[in-house]
């Protein structure tokens, strides 16, 4: 456990107790580099210092300054082992350079020394998160709600967890529960919409989308998952003006540009439906949906020589990927 600000006091001199007061001070309002100032300074004198050193351990780590993190961490354990804090702080600088395995190790051994440390929780969960294994993160997560209940966002990412593990009703709520506690939580629409939308609960899933548009209104993955939804209702021209919406923000996703394709042949437009289509098929060349799409719209335009082309690539591309199964495009039709 972290020693008080009175105990440090009473080890050290004058100078090393106003610069940890002023450190401390800085670490409160986020004034990092100020912070780091000042417990340099303290470290110099007084190296033996626990709670100096977990201060500058921890500004150093703020300031994004993560080889020396991880030298000072290193150093900090080899001294005081047992210490939660330093793990912590040590285990987010590998975090932070992408040092997984090193990462999860220390953040174990923090949860270890101190279980009732919401944040160390939250922080192993990321690093699963990370790594796409939604179960342990999953666990992680309900310790750190138990924990700490009112943080809204590790609701939002047990929430994900929990739907990545086929556990989407329990993600659901959630979700509901993120939004109880920050009803302006960003994207806590969205992500509540997703899991309707993945139930099949379209109209509560265009519902939850409507409302996250006005707090994310040039987000592509809301505009496309909105438009795509509105798709699957039927609602076309509401759609397609989602879609385009969608296509413009974020001109790299063929599965906006294959939705807006498919609302266009929907609603008669064959031209602009060939063209998105096309659009599709650039971005994402292995993929037999848009060309089996682009088929249909070509015989309906009267282009059968073109359509005849397409065919045969959707039929190779198909007997290629013969894992995607579904219906004959590979998507819902």
């Amino acid at each position: 456990m972290a020693l008080s600000l009175a105990t440090v006091l009473a080890q050290t001199g004058s100078s090393v107790q106003s610069l940890v007061r002023d450190g401390q001070r800085a670490i409160e309002t986020g004034d990092f580099p100020h912070a780091v100032s000042d417990f340099e300074q303290a470290y110099r004198s007084a190296p033996d210092n626990l709670e100096v050193v977990r201060g500058l351990l921890l500004s150093v780590l703020q300031t994004g300054q993560m080889p020396r993190a991880i030298e000072l961490g290193r150093e900090a354990i080899d001294r005081w082992p047992k210490d939660a804090e330093l793990r912590h702080w040590l285990g987010l600088a590998y975090f932070k350079s992408q040092q997984i395995p090193l990462a999860k190790a220390e953040l174990r051994r923090a949860t270890e020394l101190d279980p009732a440390s919401p944040e160390v929780h939250f922080d192993l969960a990321l690093v699963s998160l990370q790594e796409s294994q939604y179960g342990p993160a999953a666990d992680e997560l309900e310790k750190t709600t138990r924990l700490k209940p009112d943080l809204a966002l590790a609701h939002v990412l047990l929430g994900r967890a929990y739907q990545n593990t086929n556990r989407t009703l329990l993600g659901i709520e959630q979700f509901k529960t993120a939004l109880k506690i920050d009803p302006n939580l960003p994207l806590g629409h969205y992500h509540l919409g997703f899991a309707y939308a993945s139930l099949g609960r379209d109209q509560e899933a265009i519902a939850e989308y409507k409302k996250e548009i006005p707090r994310s209104p040039d987000n592509p993955s809301v505009l496309y998952q909105l438009g795509h939804s509105l798709l699957e209702t039927g609602e076309l021209d509401s759609a397609i003006r989602l879609l385009q919406r969608a296509t413009e923000t974020d001109p790299n996703n063929p599965d906006a540009f294959y939705d807006l394709g498919k609302a266009l042949l929907l609603s008669g437009d064959t031209e602009k439906a060939a063209l998105a289509l096309r659009h599709s098929i650039a971005l994402k060349p292995s993929d037999p949906g848009p060309h089996y799409l682009l088929a249909r719209t070509l015989e309906k335009a009267g282009k059968s020589e073109e359509a005849r082309t397409e065919w045969q690539q959707f039929a190779e591309l198909k007997k290629a990927q013969p894992e995607t199964g579904g219906m004959a495009s590979g998507r819902p039709q």
